[in-house]
């Protein structure tokens, strides 16, 4: 949303052509629908006549310039027919009396605001005691030549009647029926207990502890070596693709140990001793 200040003054660039085709001078209003329907165009050819940009034919309004797709999209006057009621109304917005539809003058409109789409979004009213409202379009009835008419804002809004409800029915008060007196329970009193004889309680003979024999440890089972993993399909593959090819230069392991020469033949033994040394992708690379 942009203040019509922050729009007007600003230079119009195709951004296609890479020129400045003006500067936006005032915005033609379409008071019908509430929207900026055009720019119009103060440039080096002023003379000639009024020009005008189309609001939809804007890309973007930004902080430096207005950006449009090129110079076409520049009306001339003749050939703005589409825009001429609007012209002849020349209604501007700013500058109008604000007033409400009861007939009370507000202050006067010293802003619009426009959206991306050209709506008018909302408009400042400035009140003699210097006082700025915004004013929301939804509450704007009319943008006039002379007055802007906007809702009272001190109108008393009818609340809705309440429901009568209907009046609560008494119902008559049954009496109290008084609890019967609850019966008296007898209490019995304790039985005596008698004393119980304990019986005497035999000791139970001690157990003397057996000794068990000793047995002989078992000997912990021999863990047998594990298993040589067998190549892979493409491990196998591979070594077969090596084997009998050339080396291009000499492989070396990290401790210096000649795995096989420059121009040394791949075997079995080398293959098996590049494997250990982690020097098959190195071989791989090396081979002619």
């Amino acid at each position: 949303m942009k203040k019509s200040t922050q729009i007007l003054g600003l230079p119009i660039i195709s951004i296609t052509e890479g020129r400045e085709l003006g500067m936006s001078k005032s915005l033609l209003i379409d008071a019908k629908n509430g929207a900026v329907a055009a720019i119009t165009i103060d440039d080096e050819d002023w003379y000639r006549g009024v020009k005008l940009l189309p609001f939809d034919s804007v890309i973007a309004v930004g902080e430096d310039a207005v950006t449009i797709t090129n110079s076409e999209n520049i009306l001339q006057l003749e050939d703005a027919i589409d825009f001429e009621n609007l012209l002849d109304e020349n209604i501007r917005i700013i500058g109008t009396k604000a007033i409400t539809k009861s007939g009370t003058i507000q202050g006067e409109v010293t802003e619009i605001y426009v959206g991306e789409d050209g709506k008018v979004m909302q408009v400042s009213v400035t009140a003699p005691d210097g006082t700025v409202t915004e004013v929301s379009t939804d509450q704007i009835s009319i943008f006039g030549k002379q007055v802007t008419v906007i809702d009272d804002p001190n109108a008393a809004r009818v609340a809705p009647p309440a429901a009568v409800s209907d009046p609560a029915v008494e119902m008559p008060m049954e009496p109290a029926v008084e609890a019967a007196p609850a019966a008296e329970i007898p209490v019995e009193e304790p039985a005596v207990e008698m004393p119980v004889e304990e019986a005497p309680v035999e000791e139970a003979p001690v157990a003397e502890p057996t000794i068990e024999p000793e047995t002989p440890a078992e000997e912990a089972p021999v863990e047998e070596a594990p298993a040589v993993e067998e190549a892979s399909p493409a491990e196998d593959r591979h070594r077969r693709f090596l084997l009998g090819k050339k080396a291009s230069r000499k492989i070396s392991t990290d401790t210096g140990v000649v795995i096989v020469e420059e121009g040394g033949s791949i075997t079995e033994e080398v293959l098996q001793k590049a494997k250990l040394a982690n020097k098959i992708i190195e071989l791989s690379m090396n081979v002619q």
